[in-house]
């Protein structure tokens, strides 16, 4: 697994994709995005369900920072995202 703790080439290189132990969809109920998995569900802010979205293994970090920053106008999110793939990576929420 690589370590998301700096920023390397093979890191923003890297194709998150969610854990084959959980499925990602939008939640009416909740409101959210949320990750279904046997014993529960993991409900997810927007931040994360935005981020977590964009995981489908196609997509490199790079990709997904820029199209994040391109949906919401901001600049500078690559830190936060960085910080939200190694909790879910660490959670095995996805796969790297």
């Amino acid at each position: 697994m690589s370590d998301f703790s700096t920023v390397g080439a093979a890191t923003l290189d890297a194709r998150p994709r969610v854990s084959k132990q959980f499925r990602l969809q939008w939640e009416d109920a909740q409101q959210s995005w949320v990750l279904l998995y046997p014993e529960g569900m993991v409900k997810l802010n927007a931040s994360a369900g935005e981020i977590m979205k964009r995981c489908d293994g196609a997509a490199t970090l790079q990709e997904i920072v820029a199209d994040l920053e391109r949906s919401f106008g901001a600049d500078g999110l690559m830190k936060d995202v960085l910080g939200f793939i190694e909790v879910a990576r660490k959670q095995r929420w996805i796969e790297v």
